[in-house]
């Protein structure tokens, strides 16, 4: 079973069976960068299932385990004789060879780790363009140690004496190293050659080619009926506001539901630049006593995060009923939220989950079954970078389409310890003047989030000459490709600087400002 579903109009050109790669979902996004659709999928799926994909290729994505030991996830044997293309990265290339009679053991001496450089013996076919020497990422413990029959060598490194490997009859190619990840330098070059050259892929992957497509398959599922909408002015909600809008006009209602912890500002910005500038129809909900009302006394982060789900998955029930009926609600699902609330990449022996997944995914809280409604998911094949584009193609302005990611939750999940009125007005000033002075600097698009986060203690300090006991801030900026990894933004003194003294000076009840310099992983992003 695969991680797409049975609405997936399009066939991939590219398929990427997962074993537990953190980097299976970076696979997909540089297939994608070549202009060609890949999706991943459970390493478990059946060659049957895979006939009916139709791919021109396929990818064994790397993971955790030895293809030796009991209960590594393997996958269906007769994919290698499917007549498919087949490119094995690390684990995917070590199963390759174990599941085709040749041997893979422990590596001697020391695994490989990190960089290294690649010395090739055959600079054709899969090597094409990949210079001899260039860096690629080793992550591996287990060596191939012999080859299947019929497979060759075409490149090695200083501790792998089969970095790649391939049967050209076969098609079967494998590498031991990771050609997707930015530290690999000719990395790409090696993919665009698997999927061009040796799977015969054609680059229509294009930002109209899917506004096209999904615009054409919105109109059959919805036909003449309601979509309803919650929209939060973030780039994906808003990106489908635009899309949906173009496809069914005024059978489209967004609903707002401003439950007052947005940014200042923002629930005006939001009405104004939808429903005025772009006339596209957006119900304004003030929710903002009731939601507050409910975290009275919460200090712990994951109880406000269930309060506020709970009490907008009510507020929704509520007004939906008295704007309705409503035949569909149109979700701004990604891709990424797909694979990552997955249950299929499942050992079918052990029962056991492969890789844990991130997180379920709930676009809206989790709505109540008696809703009733279909749900409309054209963003649901796209990456984050995907949607941005397409947001452009469709009109969306730059000031939308290169905001920075916002907590569904709000400041309430930046505020530490209880919300309150104070703290929230609070936070809103110095999150203003954190986003004022990133983009005076001209960095707003360098750097992947840049917030402020008020803390539950009281520091002294010095204002006028007068003692002074107030809260601190923490100024959390940081530097990222999709979130999944990041690290702290090093951002000019003059401009920490100015954030630091804009703060102090303007904000009521603040003393302090002070920097957050930890990467994710081990911290998170969010401070809660």
């Amino acid at each position: 079973m695969s991680y797409s579903t049975s609405n997936d109009q399009r066939k991939p050109a590219i398929v990427i069976l997962d074993f537990g790669s953190q980097y299976s979902e970076l696979i997909a996004r540089r297939i994608r960068e070549t202009e060609v659709y890949s999706l991943v999928v459970s390493y478990s799926t059946t060659v049957e299932e895979l006939r009916k994909l139709a791919p021109k290729g396929i990818i064994l994505s790397g993971g955790p385990s030895s293809v030796y030991a009991e209960g590594a996830p393997l996958c269906d044997p007769g994919i290698w004789d499917l007549g498919i293309p087949v490119l094995g990265v690390c684990y995917g290339m070590q199963l390759m060879v174990h599941q085709l009679g040749g041997r893979v053991e422990a590596a001697v001496g020391k695994a490989e780790y990190g960089k290294a450089p690649l010395f090739v013996d055959d600079p054709s076919a899969l090597l094409t363009n990949v210079e001899n020497g260039s860096t690629m990422w080793m992550s591996h413990g287990d060596s191939v140690r012999a080859l299947p029959e019929s497979f060759v060598r075409l490149a090695y490194t200083e501790n792998t004496r089969e970095a790649v490997i391939a049967s050209h009859e076969r098609r079967l190619y494998g590498v031991q190293f990771h050609p997707e990840v930015v530290h690999s330098t000719h990395g790409m070059a090696l993919i665009r050659n698997f999927v061009y050259h040796i799977c015969s892929c054609e680059p229509d992957w294009t930002t109209n080619a899917f506004i096209d497509e999904a615009l054409a398959q919105v109109k059959a599922q919805v036909g003449e009926k309601r979509v309803l909408l919650a929209l939060s002015g973030g780039v994906d909600s808003s990106t489908l506001a635009f899309l949906l809008n173009k496809a069914i006009g005024d059978q489209l209602t967004c609903m707002f539901i401003d439950q007052g912890f947005m940014r200042k500002g923002e629930p005006e910005f939001l009405m104004e630049f939808f429903d005025q500038k772009f006339h596209i129809n957006v119900e304004y909900i003030n929710a903002r006593e009731r939601f507050i009302s409910k975290l009275q006394g919460i200090t712990d982060p994951e109880e406000k995060r269930k309060i506020i789900g709970a009490e907008f998955i009510r507020v929704f029930e509520e007004e939906s009923v008295r704007l309705g009926p409503f035949d569909y609600l149109a979700q701004g699902t990604l891709y990424p939220d797909v694979i990552e609330s997955a249950a299929t990449n499942v050992d079918p022996k052990t029962g056991e989950r492969v890789a844990v997944k991130i997180k379920s995914h709930h676009n809206v809280g989790g709505l109540p079954k008696d809703l009733q409604f279909k749900l409309v998911e054209p963003l649901r094949n796209l990456f984050k970078d995907e949607v941005r584009k397409v947001g452009r193609s469709l009109g969306l302005p730059e000031e939308i389409v290169k905001r920075h990611p916002f907590p569904g939750p709000g400041l309430a999940i930046r505020i530490l310890g209880e919300v309150t009125n104070q703290k929230l007005n609070c936070l809103r000033d110095a999150d203003l003047i954190v986003r004022e002075e990133i983009s005076k600097s001209g960095l707003y698009n360098q750097v992947w989030q840049a917030f402020a986060v008020l803390i539950p203690v009281c520091t002294v300090g010095v204002m006028g000459d007068q003692r002074t006991y107030a809260w601190p801030v923490v100024l959390r900026c940081v530097s990222s490709e999709d979130g999944m990894t990041a690290d702290w933004s090093h951002l000019p003194y003059g401009v920490l600087e100015s954030i630091s003294n804009r703060i102090v000076n303007e904000v009521e009840g603040v003393n302090r400002v002070v920097l957050d310099i930890t990467s994710k992983p081990p911290g998170t992003i969010e401070w809660e």
